[in-house]
């Protein structure tokens, strides 16, 4: 991908200056996929048992599809559909916030318990071989909060989303925190994103494998923290 054939959306100085600091690291990035696909295709068929498992419990506990297929954007501002295990009754994102609360009510019995150890996000493994996104990378964000990113945010759709990042660790919480505030939304937007971008962008200027190996490590101990 040539800087010129960005979308116009990605195109400012400071989008240019990360473009240039990637292209610098092509090689790093070639490694960084291949490390993607060989390690989520080991985790998928080791735990493709319990994932059978977790598709049960799932379809016993509500009414619904296994998966959640949300649109999210991802790489080069283009959107993709990511798999998460359902944690909430079907059509949730039609009958609340995008963004999700403690003890939201549209949350299952059984995706309580998913959410809590972070095990939707395996199903995004899946994502992972497709191509769409990485095991280690800035989180996907949904259209509506793109549109309100500030200029240099747009560098992080430089590279592919990830399903960890040292911005989820950070904010491993996040629903606990939104659901103090009346307004969650509000809250995200002027007070979290800015927060996630800051260590998103602190990602790409050191991105590695070695980086990225440290970072899955880091978010097994947070989950186990919980």
């Amino acid at each position: 991908m040539r800087y010129e054939d960005l979308s116009q959306s990605m195109k400012n100085k400071k989008v240019k200056e990360y473009f240039d600091l990637l292209q610098r690291q092509k090689s790093a990035l070639k490694c960084k996929r291949a490390f993607d696909i060989v390690v989520s295709f080991m985790i998928l068929v080791i735990l493709s048992p319990f994932f059978l498992l977790l598709a049960v419990a799932i379809k016993i506990d509500s009414r619904g599809p296994v998966f959640y297929r949300q649109v999210r954007v991802g790489q080069y501002d283009e959107d993709f559909r990511i798999f998460k295990f359902r944690t909430m009754v079907a059509n949730a994102d039609k009958i609340g916030l995008s963004l999700t609360t403690g003890g939201d009510p549209r949350i299952t019995r059984v995706g309580r318990m998913i959410r809590k150890c972070r095990l939707d996000e395996f199903s995004q493994l899946l994502n992972v071989l497709c191509g769409d996104m990485s095991l280690v990378g800035p989180r996907p964000e949904v259209r509506r909060y793109v549109q309100v990113y500030r200029p240099e945010y747009m560098a992080t759709l430089l590279v592919r989303p990830g399903i960890t990042a040292t911005s989820s660790i950070a904010f491993r919480n996040e629903d606990e925190l939104l659901a103090k505030g009346e307004d969650p939304e509000k809250i995200y937007v002027e007070e979290v994103l800015p927060k996630k971008m800051a260590l998103n962008l602190e990602y790409l200027r050191h991105i590695s494998v070695a980086g990225d190996i440290k970072i899955m490590f880091q978010t097994v101990f947070a989950v186990l923290k919980r």
